[in-house]
């Protein structure tokens, strides 16, 4: 594991390399992707057999074409990243490509979810939201082990505007006072927590473990439920963050088909960038009880 020493290394190497242009920055990432395909064996299989299970009607060529795309856009959002702890705003906007409304949460009268989906961008719906509007964000993370890159990765996230955090260890109650101050929650919920609060929904057509927990929230508390979807660009286009309409009949009062309605409406969001989502992540690890492991 990466000491501290290591850590500082890092973190100095991503200083570094956020002066260059983006076209280079770009570039470099996608020869880290390339580096990362060949020595993440482990994560490259997951990749491979996620795709699989969600694409069986592309041979197996195009699954590896296509995992070797997505880990040429995770080799660009581990460089890319020093650009959003150390570049100021000025250039951070710059980069920035606004679809939609963004500024919906500040104009609610009621509390605001935002959902983000794990694409390779997703990091930077952060400065989007909070660039622009006044109302605080509050987020639920997991501590790193390494604490001087678990520092570095708080102080980057909250460079801009009001953001609390909240270690997902202790439960949703400090997470559920903030939205009572006033604050959005930023929600990214598309990923295996284990069984707890889940139920199995399809998602490509795969029993999925799917928190109802969402839902249940936005539900009991009235909330306004809103998606962002950020996609990387090719070379040094920057970053496009779509910010749609709330989801339509979200929630419901009906968890388990709130449940289906978001994992349909990513699969979607999937389908139009399917290299971009975050692949490398065993998405299917909790199975029904006597159905054995795909991994």
């Amino acid at each position: 594991m990466m000491g501290r020493l290591g850590a500082r290394f890092a973190i100095g190497l991503l200083w570094l390399l956020h002066w260059l242009p983006l076209p280079v920055l770009a570039a470099l990432g996608q020869g880290l992707g390339a580096l990362l395909w060949k020595l993440a064996r482990s994560r490259r299989r997951i990749a491979l057999r996620n795709l699989e299970l969600c694409f069986p009607e592309k041979s197996a060529t195009e699954r590896e074409q296509l995992a070797r795309e997505h880990f040429g856009w995770m080799g660009r959002s581990i460089l890319e990243r020093g650009l959003l702890w150390f570049a100021p705003r000025e250039r951070l906007l710059k980069y920035l490509h606004i679809e939609g409304d963004i500024l919906q949460a500040e104009r609610s009268d009621k509390p605001v979810m935002w959902l983000l989906p794990h694409f390779a961008g997703l990091e930077w719906a952060a400065p989007a939201l909070m660039l622009g509007q006044s109302r605080p964000g509050v987020d639920v993370y997991q501590r790193q082990s390494n604490a001087v890159f678990d520092a570095q990765l708080m102080k980057g996230r909250g460079r801009f505007g009001r953001n609390a955090f909240v270690d997902r260890h202790d439960g949703i109650r400090p997470v559920i006072k903030y939205i009572r101050q006033g604050y959005g929650f930023v929600n990214a919920p598309d990923m295996d927590f284990g069984p707890k609060d889940s139920e199995f929904v399809p998602f490509f057509g795969v029993p999925a473990a799917t928190l109802l927990a969402p839902a249940k929230m936005a539900a009991s508390l009235d909330m306004v439920v809103l998606p962002l979807v950020t996609t990387m660009l090719p070379g040094g286009q920057g970053y496009r963050v779509h910010a749609p309409p709330p989801l339509p009949n979200y929630p419901s009062g009906d968890a388990l088909a709130d449940a289906h309605t978001f994992n349909a409406w990513l699969e979607a969001r999937i389908r139009e960038q399917p290299a971009q989502y975050l692949w490398v992540h065993k998405r299917f690890k909790t199975r029904p009880a006597g159905e054995a492991s795909f991994y």
